[in-house]
């Protein structure tokens, strides 16, 4: 057996009972955190809850070569996450291997990123659109700096539906925990090169630490929120479309947002 468990958004006590429980019976534990990481805790203290071993896996371990998965047909293996299990299309395809060689698998779901923010900042569920990720710039093999333009594409196609954007922040080994306030820069030089107006006087609303005891839920004209002090990580952003009018009013009440900056685009 191979069990999927979603973690949840913080720290290790987000886990659910039927989570928690299913670890303790495991022969087994895996976890990978590359797609997402619990910010308010350690393997250690993992370890300390759990009463087992974690091993922790490199993305090359979970994609290229899972080997790992060989465990499961002859004992019970489980395989954690933050956030969501399944939310990652690289655990999709996890699962579909195991399948393949013919080892049962199980889902046990946790807290996901992509409700919390509707909790969080008001926002309706049914008004998002299509996700994207915003990558860090690399540099090209003529040292040419390359920004992704697919999140500024995502907006814009959101738009054309009145669809909200929910916008994921990149996590790399080498560059670290992208913020709100880089990813807003980034949308801003996209803007600038293609001059579309997508981010010119857009309502954003950025997000940190979701599932702590103390979130910070910010929203304002991008422009101005790319000065804002966020703090630590975890972040996210949202790019709004048109706002129903509780939408707006959750807005100004949770996030912050100035009257002003939300009635422009109130249904």
């Amino acid at each position: 057996m191979l069990t999927f468990i979603g973690l949840g958004l913080f720290d290790e006590k987000d886990i659910s009972l039927k989570g928690l429980e299913a670890i303790q019976r495991a022969d087994m534990v895996f976890a990978e955190f590359y797609t997402s990481v619990l910010m308010g805790t350690t393997i250690e203290k993992l370890e300390e809850l759990y009463g087992k071993k974690v091993h922790v896996l490199l993305r090359e371990d979970v994609e290229q070569n899972p080997g790992w998965l060989d465990q499961a047909a002859d004992k019970d293996v489980v395989f954690l996450t933050g956030g969501d299990t399944m939310v990652s299309t690289t655990h999709v395809d996890l699962r579909l291997r195991a399948q393949d060689a013919g080892i049962t698998t199980k889902l046990i779901h946790g807290a996901s990123i992509s409700s919390a923010i509707c909790g969080l900042s008001g926002l309706q569920n049914y008004r998002f659109g299509k996700a994207s990720t915003i990558p860090h710039p690399y540099t090209s093999s003529r040292g040419i700096t390359v920004i992704s333009e697919t999140p500024y594409d995502t907006i814009k196609l959101n738009r054309q539906h009145n669809m909200h954007t929910l916008m994921f922040l990149d996590i790399d080994r080498e560059k670290g925990y992208m913020t709100v306030n880089q990813a807003l820069a980034l949308l801003m030089e996209v803007e600038k090169k293609r001059g579309e107006g997508i981010m010119d006087n857009a309502l954003a609303v950025g997000i940190s630490r979701a599932g702590s005891p103390e979130p910070i839920v910010k929203a304002g004209y991008a422009h101005l929120l790319l000065e804002s002090d966020f703090g630590a990580p975890l972040h996210i952003l949202v790019i709004p479309a048109s706002l129903h009018f509780v939408e707006a009013e959750a807005l100004v009440k949770l996030a912050g947002a100035p009257s002003s900056s939300i009635e422009d685009i109130k249904d």
